[in-house]
């Protein structure tokens, strides 16, 4: 029987630049600014509304940023949960995606309700509805909300390119309506500067009440987001992702000033049915935006017409972002099976993901027929707050730890200055949300614990693995004596240097209750994915792994108890680093090959990684092999590492053999006798011998004086204190500089390394 030919399905790049803005720009001018304008004026004040809006504008470029270096590296669909899994694993990604989904439909459903309420109420005030009984006209809103939903499912199910020219056309008439509304505004204020002093006065409540007015009114900037969920359907992704999310959320800053202004100086004081401050009875009306627009142009039912088409364009278009947007995040935990698989599913015609769709569609329905929607919209903008929050994180921790991994198509400026003032300032705004809805915290509280539960128990059973994370292929493990409470992790490439590691490392952990635990990481290719790396295991790699592994067990077993690993990674610092979090290891003994490899890397790519980022104590060997060192030779930095020195030197230094101290001059804190005598003191039945003070300028030359010695025990510096080439740090040049056998350390600093073990 023939074999059957395996088809994938994939989604269709059909969205250009333009379709890409537009979506953004759709999704961000929704029910939100026009709501939010005649609800937030009263808070703030003519000209505290036109504040909020310019800070908001930043604030949102600063994540937006981070979303547009993260989607140019990271060009697929699921946006912030595909970010989330990159940078802090399984579990959170989860809650993203779980969190996105939710935020994106019950917005959805807010925007179905906005088009219903204006279009129902204006058809109402033109006498057409009066067929409807008046206790009846409250489930009537709800069932054209319900239509208008079924229509824009119907249209994503068409696909892509239907959705992305249809949401680019509805788009471009809600801009070119709000844009004629503010230059209106403009051209009314420049025809009569009286009403300029609608803005009297500029702020009303003081400046603390505008963090409210930017919790309230941040609404109306969740929108860029989506653009990130087009990854595997935009042109061009890696450029045309970050422009888009930047160009829209400068086009909707711009368009919302204008729209502001406009609403402002749009109601003449004095005027008829006025009698308060305009600003006041733009707030003391039920559609404050509205009635302010109604009044902008000589003619009410011109007004009270054009403000209704820009709020049916506005809410229609972001209708039609956020069910993409939805449905793109479900869909991106069914393809990792954080879902069911079903919500993966790709139609076969449209190419569009059908099923994730049609859950979507249910979630969006049912808030919008059956539920309260002030609440649960408050709760959406609560979670799109913290999601954006998880997203700067992830921008500077996997531009941190994965730089040289990933290929950006952009970076952002002064990194990681804009995502640290986005990280502080949205927790603020979500605070401040409690003044709006209580409930809105715990509708978003019960979501996150069900998210929670349906991850601990089905999701991280089901997941798939993706192309960042790092495989587990074979674990064994002894079950540990009593007391080993110091773990030790060696990094094992090949059996040529695994014997030499071990012999050093039974010096260095006897007298100990020490584990050791033996990784062997298995380099993935770039040309092959990470699964198929599993499936195929790289035999020649795996197999020499083993070898080594099998050699270094000879020697350790009947010592320690023993625990070897062998995992597949793209980045084999990275993998070591996630072994000694995952394993709270407190020391890591790796071997160095004494070379330089490149200009980029001081000590080579994989201890540069590991140095830089190491959560424990590290011990770098050179060399040590089989040997007997009775003459050791030790500088002295007084930083924390020299009693970490100068334990591992007399472990190393045979029983007669001698150790020196070479004290190195400090201009911060100059060598004592006293310090020199404490660190004497932790040498019980050694000699010690102490040298002339240096200066670390003429350390490099003064090597010489100091070469009948077997071994040097060098310090790692942690601070950037460079060598006389100013190219590399001293303690860099000092390691490519002496020939003879090396043991280099590196002592934990308390706290920072305990965050970088747990986090």
């Amino acid at each position: 029987m023939a074999n059957k030919k395996h088809v994938t399905y994939e989604l269709s790049r059909e969205l250009s630049l333009f379709h890409l803005i537009m979506m953004g720009v759709g999704m961000m001018i929704g029910a939100g600014v026009f709501i939010g304008i005649g609800k937030n004026i009263p808070i703030v004040g003519p000209g505290g509304l036109i504040v909020t809006f310019a800070l908001n504008t930043i604030l949102a470029l600063c994540t937006a940023m981070s979303y547009a270096e993260l989607s140019s590296a990271i060009p697929k669909a699921g946006g912030a949960y595909n970010y989330t899994r990159i940078a802090f694993g399984r579990g959170p990604s989860f809650v993203g995606g779980w969190m996105e989904w939710f935020a994106s439909s019950v917005a959805g459903s807010m925007y179905a309700i906005v088009f219903s309420e204006y279009t129902v109420g204006y058809f109402k005030a033109l006498g057409l509805l009066n067929w409807i009984p008046e206790g009846l006209f409250g489930y009537f809103e709800r069932f054209v909300a319900a239509v208008i939903i079924i229509f824009f499912i119907y249209i994503n199910y068409r696909g892509a390119s239907e959705t992305g020219k249809l949401g680019a056309v509805i788009t471009l008439g809600q801009c070119l309506f709000l844009l004629f509304i503010g230059l209106t505004g403009v051209y009314v204020a420049t025809t009569d500067p009286q009403r300029l002093t609608n803005f009297s006065p500029f702020i009303a409540s003081g400046w603390e009440k505008i963090l409210i007015s930017m919790g309230f009114l941040y609404v109306a900037f969740e929108g860029y987001e989506v653009i990130a969920q087009a990854g595997e359907e935009a042109i061009n992704p890696r450029q045309n992702l970050p422009k888009a999310m930047i160009y829209s959320v400068i086009i909707v800053g711009v368009i919302y000033a204008l729209v502001s202004f406009a609403a402002v100086i749009a109601v003449k004081q004095g005027s008829p049915g006025v009698d308060t401050e305009p600003w006041i009875w733009i707030g003391n009306q039920k559609n404050g935006f509205g009635a302010a627009i109604t009044r902008l142009f000589p003619w009410e039912a011109m007004g009270s017409f054009l403000a209704t088409l820009a709020v049916i364009f506005a809410s229609t278009s972001a209708l039609n972002a956020t069910i993409y947007s939805a449905t793109r995040a479900s869909y991106a935990l069914g393809r990792d099976r954080m879902l069911p698989k079903v919500f993966a599913a790709i139609s076969k015609k449209r190419r569009t993901p059908h099923t994730a769709l049609f859950f979507t569609a249910i979630v969006i329905l049912l808030n919008a027929v059956l539920l309260p929607t002030e609440g649960v919209a408050a709760s959406a903008s609560i979670m799109f707050l913290f999601l954006f929050l998880i997203v700067n994180l992830c921008a500077i921790k996997i531009r941190l730890n994965m730089g040289n991994e990933l290929r950006y198509g952009y970076l952002m400026p002064l990194f990681p200055l804009f995502p640290l003032i986005a990280i502080i300032l949205q927790p603020i705004l979500a605070f401040e949300l409690r003044q709006i809805s209580y409930i809105s915290w715990i509708v978003a509280g019960l979501w996150i614990g069900l998210g929670i539960l349906i991850y601990v128990f089905y999701s991280r059973f089901r997941v798939t693995p993706t192309e960042d994370e790092i495989l587990v292929l074979e674990e064994r493990e002894e079950v540990p004596a009593a007391g080993t409470e110091y773990q030790v992790i060696i990094p094992i490439a090949n059996p040529k240097n695994a014997l030499s590691i071990v012999r050093t490392t039974i010096k260095l952990c006897s007298g100990r209750e020490s584990q050791i635990k033996l990784l062997h990481m298995v380099p993935v290719p770039d040309q092959l994915s990470l699964y198929d790396a599993k499936k195929q295991s790289i035999e020649e790699h795996l197999l020499e792994g083993k070898e080594a592994l099998v050699e270094a067990m000879l020697y350790l077993l009947p010592r320690f108890p023993i625990t070897t690993t062998i995992r597949h990674c793209r980045n084999i610092g990275r993998g070591i680093i996630s072994a000694a979090r995952e394993k709270k290891t407190d020391l890591i003994i790796m071997g160095w090959h004494g070379k330089k490899t490149d200009l980029k890397h001081s000590m080579g790519s994989i201890l540069d990684y590991v140095i830089s980022r190491s959560p424990c104590d590290i011990i770098i060997l050179k060399d040590c092999g089989t040997k007997s060192f009775t003459k050791i030779v030790v500088p002295l930095f007084m930083n924390q590492s020299d009693n970490f020195a100068v334990d591992v030197a007399e472990r190393l230094c045979e029983p007669s053999g001698i150790i020196s101290f070479l004290p190195v001059e400090n201009k911060y804190k100059a060598f004592t006798e006293k310090y020199i005598s404490e660190l004497q003191a932790k040498v019980h039945d050694k000699k010690v011998k102490i040298l002339k003070a240096i200066s670390p300028h003429k350390m490099m030359y003064s090597l010489k004086s100091v070469t009948d010695n077997d071994l040097l025990v060098l310090s790692i510096l942690n601070h950037k204190q460079l060598s006389h080439l100013k190219k590399i740090p001293l303690h860099a040049s000092i390691a490519h500089a002496w020939k003879k056998p090396l043991v280099m350390v590196y002592k934990s600093k308390g706290f920072i390394s305990w965050t970088k073990r747990w986090f």
